[in-house]
């Protein structure tokens, strides 16, 4: 019986070993893309039972491609599935898949990061001190964290486990979930709130909700000016949450203290986007997810996704499920 084979559509950490063993377990072998882009993934797919995916765009030409030949699973290295065209591929009936919870940690330290850097000017005096500016008023007015109020939007699972790391700095945390009309209250005393009264009441808004056509520029100038003069902009989830210019112009004016991303939209701003020249942005390129342990966790989780669909059992998770009421997939067993 001949090999089944994994398409990997692009990734950027060093080595696709630990997703090769999970999938030689089952009888499968990796078929690397060179660019990933569109014409070579119609091209590629056609050989692939599977798809892992990382930041290329897997587009209704590729799945259409992939159907009319022998794809069944399309696996997302990650939790957000905007770079897949889930709707076409759950019109062909295949299941999407991803991995909704392996950089808790590695997301909540880095915006963490950003927030105390933010606070304490590190990056401004950072910066001055190489140049030979070692004087104090060079990164004021720095103000206290304790007693300050954390907003942030989008509560599950990175959302939640940052206000649980965050409350032990002493702030006062509100949540705003664009999906659910209440937060459930819980013990550590957090406050469910409007998106407007998160915006205006937040000395730091970190941003943890999923790109979908509602939060698409979620954050525009409209909803920048309601925030304090004295308020730092926190994003880790997806740049096109923000509108780009509107934040630029928000810094340059002032309408805001400061902000820190560690995504954009486009994912590479030119470097001559205005943007990019602002003192008070501080810029982490797509890396929040990264760290050693959980790349290596991504990369095995998500092949035991796409392991689980190419031998008949139900995926650790799937992100379109009414495909699997479909009667070719009545076969599948549940995991374990």
């Amino acid at each position: 019986m001949s090999k089944k084979t994994v398409l990997v559509t692009d990734y950027t950490w060093p080595t696709t070993e630990p997703e090769a063993r999970v999938l030689e377990a089952v009888g499968a072998e990796l078929l690397i893309a060179k660019s990933g882009e569109e014409e070579e993934l119609v091209d590629l797919v056609r050989h692939a039972d599977g798809i892992l995916t990382c930041f290329k765009q897997v587009t209704a030409n590729v799945i259409r491609a992939g159907a009319n030949a022998r794809l069944q699973v399309i696996g997302r290295y990650g939790i957000g599935v905007d770079n897949i065209d889930i709707e076409e591929a759950t019109k062909h009936g295949i299941p999407v898949t991803n991995v909704p919870a392996y950089c808790l940690d590695e997301v909540t330290e880095h915006c963490l990061a950003f927030m105390l850097a933010s606070a304490r000017s590190i990056c401004t005096y950072n910066t001055a001190v190489r140049e030979g500016d070692w004087n104090l008023p060079t990164g004021t007015p720095i103000y206290r964290v304790r007693g300050k109020t954390l907003g942030i939007l989008g509560f599950g699972k990175i959302g939640s486990t940052l206000a649980a790391k965050a409350s032990g700095f002493g702030l006062r945390i509100i949540a705003y979930d664009p999906f659910e009309e209440q937060i459930t209250a819980d013990p550590s005393g957090i406050e469910s709130v409007s998106l407007e009264e998160l915006l205006t009441q937040s000395d730091y808004v970190s941003i943890h909700a999923p790109l979908i056509p509602q939060t698409r520029g979620l954050i525009n100038e409209e909803r920048l000016r309601l925030m304090k003069p004295s308020a730092f902009l926190i994003n880790a989830a997806r740049g096109a949450i923000i509108d780009m210019d509107a934040l630029a112009l928000a810094l340059k004016e002032n309408w805001i203290a400061g902000a820190a991303l560690d995504v954009f939209e486009p994912e590479r701003l030119p470097v001559d986007h205005p943007l990019l020249s602002c003192p008070t942005l501080i810029a982490t390129p797509h890396v929040a997810f990264y760290s050693e342990e959980s790349v290596v966790d991504l990369e095995v989780l998500a092949a035991e996704n796409v392991a689980a669909i190419l031998t008949g059992k139900h995926p650790a998770s799937i992100v379109n499920p009414e495909v699997l009421k479909l009667d070719r997939w009545s076969h599948l067993q549940d995991p374990g």
